[in-house]
């Protein structure tokens, strides 16, 4: 893949639970366009829903609409399974990608694409990543109370990834969230004069 599609691009990645959501959010406040393939994965998800029906079963399709929390049962806990599904959503997920960089290339400026599994799965060839970084102990506590779920559960979700101490090594920025909002606004900031100068 030509690597110029993505020239201006900085991969903003992290663990579940380390509040990509919140920099991106924070990040938009500063001006910048973001690209958030979970978003894009969503989108996919239920244009799919047929072939998910197929793939899974009835069970995991309303009215046309796939039951993410339902599906991910069955991703998060079964190696399979998880393999089925991103051979499905990958290509389309990237595809997607592709054409919105495209877009934000022309303005020649740097912008944001949120991918969560940016080092687990090496898809794209993306110069500059950023990594939102959270303690795991607070990974987990953080992760429990947003989804309400047991610390097994969470640490289950967790392991799905790859170690945030290991991304926190390969980053090329990397952003604290291990304190409050204030603090959080503070290292955005921070990036942000960086990648502007």
């Amino acid at each position: 893949m030509n690597e110029n599609i993505f020239k201006n691009a900085i991969a903003l990645t992290g663990g579940i639970s380390t509040g990509k959501s919140t920099v991106c959010n924070l990040l938009k406040l500063h001006g910048f366009l973001i690209i958030d393939a979970d978003k894009i994965a969503h989108k996919l998800l239920d244009e799919n829903s047929s072939k998910i029906k197929e793939l899974f079963g009835e069970k995991y399709v309303d009215n046309g609409k796939v039951l993410r929390k339902e599906l991910g049962k069955i991703i998060f806990s079964n190696e399979a399974n998880k393999l089925k599904l991103e051979a499905l959503l990958h290509p389309l997920i990237k595809e997607e990608i592709i054409k919105e960089s495209k877009v934000f290339e022309e303005q020649n400026k740097p912008y944001i694409i949120d991918i969560p599994l940016f080092f687990e799965k090496m898809n794209y060839p993306i110069p500059k990543s950023l990594v939102i970084y959270t303690p795991k102990d607070l990974q987990i506590q953080r992760l429990m109370k947003r989804d309400n779920i047991d610390e097994k559960e969470a640490k289950l979700k967790i392991s799905n990834q790859m170690d945030i101490e290991e991304k926190k090594e390969l980053a090329d920025f990397i952003i604290d969230n291990s304190k409050d909002l204030k603090h959080l606004q503070n290292e955005v900031q921070n990036f942000v004069t960086k990648i502007l100068i």
